[in-house]
């Protein structure tokens, strides 16, 4: 504790101020600088992609480009209690799908009939594309190259020219 002289003329209430000051002046300075705010860490739940033949509708017309959302419990289970899944366990992978891709082209409304008239390598990629944004959660993979064994990396989500 601190001993505090008072000279003769200080009046009480002045000593008393200061000693109220003294505390609230100790408690700023220990105070931490107000948080700026933080940026959120953000969770993308959306992924791109683009299949390598794409699927062909009913006009003839072809969708390669799509989007396919994180999957939830819910997805996961829903099949679970499908009749058709119940019927035939390979069938799925083909309700799952239809849940999770959000758009494929122009068309928003997937459902498993349009994920049965898909070709069988579209339907190994999707496959492919959701467990790795439900599991590792990226679409990027690491490769070798067969002629000069560089390994690099690629997203398989593809896009460009020259991507899966």
């Amino acid at each position: 504790m601190r001993r505090r002289t008072v000279t003769p003329g200080a009046g009480l209430e002045e000593v008393l101020n200061d000693l109220a000051a003294a505390p609230a002046a100790r408690e700023e300075a220990a105070a931490p600088a107000p948080a700026r705010p933080r940026e959120r860490d953000t969770l993308q739940t959306e992924f791109a992609f683009e299949l390598p033949r794409g699927y062909v509708d009913d006009e003839g017309h072809v969708h390669r480009g799509g989007t396919m959302r994180l999957a939830t419990a819910r997805d996961e289970l829903r099949p679970q209690i499908d009749l058709r899944v119940k019927e035939n366990p390979a069938y799925l992978s083909v309700v799952l799908l239809s849940q999770v891709i959000t758009r494929l082209g122009t068309v928003t409304d997937v459902h498993a009939g349009i994920v049965e008239r898909m070709y069988a390598t579209d339907v190994a990629f999707l496959q492919d594309f959701y467990r790795r944004i439900n599991s590792e959660g990226h679409t990027h993979a690491a490769v070798t190259c067969p002629l000069c064994h560089g390994s690099f990396e690629v997203d398989l989500s593809g896009g460009r020219l020259g991507e899966s």
